[in-house]
C-alpha cells in the first residue's frame, strides 16, 4: 500500500525517540478502512471513526493489556467504547491486531448477519466487553467494571503492592459529547469520583461537533470543571500543529501516574480529519462521506490504492499486538498461578464464581417460614440475602438510598467506600439510572452477583440500561419493593401501576412477584440457577405464608405459575400473582362456603410460564375452564390472553391515591369481597 511519506519520529521529554512515533501508514489504514467499510454500507458514521484511528491505534498498540487470540483473558484490561455508533473504529482495531474479524467482516459493516453490527455487541464480535450505542450507557458501565475490579483485588488480593497482583486491570473509555451531555454521565462520574476509581481513564473526544452543527447550539458548560468537581484528576490535548489528534500528548496523558481518581483526558480534535471539505461538519458524524471525498482524502493522504487493500507491512505491525498480548498473558498467568498456590481456598471460590456454578448446598441454606406466619415478601427478601451471602461470597449489592425499605443491606458486609472496597454494601445515592448500568459493568467482570434495589415505580429512572442487560443476557438481579398502591400515603407518584406491564413487554427479561415469603425464596433460588436478568417485585404489607407444600412451591414458582389450590370441578379459575394470590386464596374459601368451588393459580412469572411446554401451561390453564378471573394491582395490559374471552380482569387502570395501605388497596378494588364478586359476575355471564 502507498502512503504518504512517514512522518519523523516524536522525541519523548528525555530527547529518545518515543514509542507512539509509528509508521504513518497503520493509521492511515485504519482511517480509510472506516472510510471503505461506511462508503460500502451505505450508512453509519465515519467522522469519528477516521478522526480517532490514531487514538485508538495508541490504545490497542501500548495502553490497553489485551490478549487479541484470547479475547476473554480474565486478567485483561477492558475498552469500552461509550460512543458506540463510531463502531467500525473498534472493529478496525479489532481487525488490524488479530481478534479474528477479517477484511470481509469490514465489507460487510451494518449488514444482517455479519460480526460488524452498526453499534457494538456484547457476545456477537470478538473484542467487544459491552454493549453500547445509547449514550452515556458505556461511561456508566464502566464505572461498574472498575468498581468490580476494586472489589475483586481487594476482596482477593489487597495486601500486594500496586502493579503487583492479578487482579490490577484498568478500564479504558473512549466517549463523545453526547455521552458527556446525557444525565446518566454526571450520576456515574459523581459516583466514580466518590468512589476514587483511579483504574478507570476517560477520553473524551471534544470535536465541537454533533448532528445539528456546533455544541455551543446546546453546551456552554466547562466539561473538565465538572469532572474535577466530581474528583476526577483532568488533562487536556489540544490539536497538533497540523489539525491531527497530538498523538505525543495524548500518549502522556493516558501515561500519566495515578494520582488516587478516575482520570478524565479531554482531547481535541477535527471530526472527518483529513478529509478535505468533510472535516470540522456535522454532515461528517452520520453519513457516508461520498465516493468524491473519499477520493479526495486518499489524494490528501498520497495513497492510490482502492477500498480495504491493506499491505502485508502493515499488518505485520499491528499483528504485533498479539505477540505483545500473549507476552502479557503469560506474565500475567504466572502472577496468578503465585497466587492461586498461595490461596487455594481463594482461587478455588474465585474458580466457582468465574463457572457461572452456584456453591454446593445453597437451596438448603435458604430460610424457611410456617404456613400462617405473616410478614412482607420484601422483609422475607432481606433475611434471604442474608442466607445468600454467608455462601455466596461474590454476591454483593446495594441500593439506591433505600437499604432499609428494600432490605439490601448485608449484615456485617462493610460497605463499599475508597478505604474498603471489599465491601459488599454499595451506597450507591439516589442515582438509580447510573446505578442500574453500573450493576451491567460489574456482572461483566469475572462472575461476579450484583443485585440493587428502589421502589418499583423507580425502576422508570432503570429502564435504559435494564433492555442493555436484558440485550446481553446478563444475570443482574433487581430487587423492587413497593410493588402496588399497598405502598399507602406516599400516593399516586410512588404507586405503580403501569410498570409491571411495560416490564413484562421487554424481551429476554424475567419479572418475578412472589406471593409469600416461601415464594421469595424459591424466586431468589431460580433467578440465581438462571442466570439471566429479572426484577423480583416485593411487596411492603405483610402476607401470611401459604399451606402449599415447599416442594411443590419450588417446582411451580421454577415454572412461572402452578395450582395453589384445586377442586375436582371448579367452577371457575382464579390466577393471581403477589399479594393478590391471598386475595384469590381467600375469595376461594368464600366461594367454596357458598357450594361454588374455584381452582387458584400463582402466577408469579408470565415469562418463565411461556417457556413452559404445551402439555405443562394446559394442565395449569385448561382450555375448557375458560370461566377466569385474573388479580392483579396493575393496570390490566398484557392480561387478556390469559383472561380469555369470557374472563374478568381486576386490576387498577387508573393511578393509585394518596391513603393508609388497606384504604388504598379498598379504593382501588383489591378485596376479598371484590374478588367474589368478580368471580360470581364471570359464571353467571358464562352460564
Amino acid at each position: 500500500m502507498s502512503t504518504a511519506v512517514p512522518a519523523a519520529p516524536t522525541t519523548d521529554a528525555a530527547g529518545t525517540d518515543a514509542v507512539v512515533a509509528r509508521d504513518v501508514d497503520t493509521v492511515t489504514t485504519a482511517r480509510l478502512l472506516a472510510l471503505d467499510a461506511v462508503e460500502a454500507a451505505g450508512s453509519g458514521h465515519p467522522g469519528t471513526a477516521i478522526a480517532l484511528a490514531p487514538v485508538a491505534e495508541l490504545l490497542f498498540q501500548k495502553h490497553l493489556r489485551h490478549d487479541p487470540a484470547n479475547p476473554d483473558w480474565a486478567g485483561r484490561d477492558r475498552f469500552v467504547l461509550s460512543c458506540g455508533h463510531a463502531s467500525i473504529l473498534l472493529y478496525t482495531q479489532l481487525f488490524l491486531t488479530g481478534y479474528g474479524l477479517e477484511l470481509d467482516d469490514l465489507r460487510s459493516f451494518r449488514a444482517l448477519d455479519s460480526l460488524t453490527p452498526g453499534h457494538p455487541e456484547y457476545g456477537h464480535t470478538p473484542g467487544v466487553e459491552t454493549t453500547t450505542g445509547p449514550l452515556g450507557q458505556g461511561l456508566a458501565t464502566a464505572v461498574g467494571m472498575a468498581m468490580a475490579m476494586k472489589h475483586e483485588r481487594a476482596s482477593y488480593d489487597a495486601d500486594a503492592a500496586l502493579g503487583t497482583s492479578p487482579f490490577d486491570r484498568t478500564v479504558w473509555v473512549l466517549a463523545s459529547d453526547g455521552d458527556i451531555q446525557e444525565g446518566i454521565s454526571a450520576e456515574a462520574a459523581a459516583l466514580a469520583g466518590h468512589h476514587r476509581l483511579d483504574n478507570l481513564v476517560v477520553i473524551y473526544d471534544d470535536n465541537d461537533i454533533q448532528i445539528e452543527g456546533s455544541t455551543t447550539l446546546s453546551s456552554s458548560e466547562d466539561v473538565a470543571a465538572r469532572f474535577r468537581a466530581h474528583g476526577w484528576e483532568v488533562d487536556r490535548v489540544e490539536l497538533a500543529a497540523d489539525g491531527d489528534v497530538d498523538v505525543p500528548a495524548l500518549d502522556a496523558a493516558l501515561a500519566a501516574p495515578r494520582t488516587g481518581r478516575p482520570r478524565l483526558v479531554v482531547l481535541k480534535s477535527q471530526i472527518a480529519w483529513p478529509a478535505p471539505n468533510a472535516v470540522g461538519t456535522a454532515a461528517s458524524h452520520g453519513a457516508p462521506l461520498g465516493q468524491a471525498e473519499a477520493a479526495a482524502m486518499r489524494e490528501v493522504l498520497g495513497v492510490t490504492t482502492g477500498p480495504f487493500e491493506v499491505a502485508d507491512e502493515v499488518l505485520a505491525a499491528t499483528r504485533t499486538a498479539l505477540t505483545r498480548g500473549a507476552a502479557q498473558h503469560a506474565e500475567w498467568q504466572q502472577r496468578f498461578d503465585a497466587w492461586s498456590a498461595a490461596h487455594p481456598e481463594a482461587a478455588a471460590q474465585l474458580a466457582r464464581a468465574q463457572s457461572g456454578l452456584l456453591p454446593e448446598g445453597l437451596e438448603a441454606a435458604l430460610p424457611t417460614w410456617q404456613p400462617g406466619e405473616a410478614l412482607a415478601t420484601r422483609d422475607a427478601s432481606g433475611k434471604i440475602i442474608q442466607a445468600l451471602a454467608e455462601v455466596m461470597p461474590e454476591l454483593w449489592g446495594g441500593s439506591a438510598d433505600l437499604a432499609e425499605p428494600n432490605r439490601t443491606a448485608i449484615h456485617g458486609g462493610g460497605s463499599f467506600l475508597p478505604a474498603s472496597p471489599a465491601g459488599r454494601n454499595v451506597h450507591w445515592g439516589v442515582r438509580e439510572h447510573a446505578m442500574a448500568a453500573a450493576m451491567n459493568g460489574i456482572t461483566l467482570v469475572s462472575g461476579q452477583r450484583h443485585f440493587a434495589g428502589t421502589f418499583l415505580v423507580f425502576s422508570d429512572y432503570q429502564r435504559p440500561a435494564i433492555r442493555l442487560a436484558s440485550l446481553m443476557g446478563l444475570p443482574v438481579t433487581y430487587l423492587w419493593s413497593h410493588d402496588s398502591v399497598a405502598l399507602g400515603s406516599d400516593g399516586p407518584t410512588h404507586q405503580p401501576i403501569e410498570h409491571l406491564a411495560a416490564l413484562r413487554a421487554m424481551p429476554g427479561f424475567s419479572v418475578v412477584r412472589p406471593a409469600d415469603a416461601a415464594e421469595t425464596a424459591a424466586a431468589w433460588l431460580a433467578i440465581l440457577q438462571r442466570r439471566g436478568p429479572a426484577g423480583l417485585v416485593l411487596a411492603r404489607q405483610p402476607i401470611e405464608v401459604a399451606a402449599t407444600p415447599a416442594d411443590v412451591v419450588a417446582e411451580g414458582v421454577r415454572r412461572g405459575a402452578y395450582v395453589v389450590r384445586d377442586a375436582a370441578a371448579p367452577a371457575a379459575l382464579i390466577v393471581a400473582t403477589g399479594s393478590e394470590v391471598s386475595l384469590a386464596l381467600g375469595a376461594a374459601e368464600q366461594l367454596a362456603a357458598d357450594g361454588v368451588q374455584v381452582r387458584v393459580v400463582s402466577m408469579p412469572s408470565r415469562e418463565w410460564f411461556a417457556e413452559q411446554d404445551a402439555d405443562y401451561r394446559a394442565a395449569v390453564l385448561p382450555a375448557e375452564l375458560d370461566v377466569r378471573v385474573v388479580v392483579e394491582a396493575a393496570t390490566s395490559f398484557g392480561w387478556h390472553d390469559v383472561a380469555g374471552p369470557h374472563g374478568r380482569i381486576l386490576s387498577i387502570d387508573g393511578f393509585g391515591l394518596s391513603a393508609p395501605a388497606a384504604d388504598a388497596l379498598a379504593a382501588r378494588g383489591m378485596t376479598v369481597e371484590n374478588v367474589v364478586a368478580t368471580v360470581r359476575e364471570a359464571i353467571e355471564a358464562r352460564a
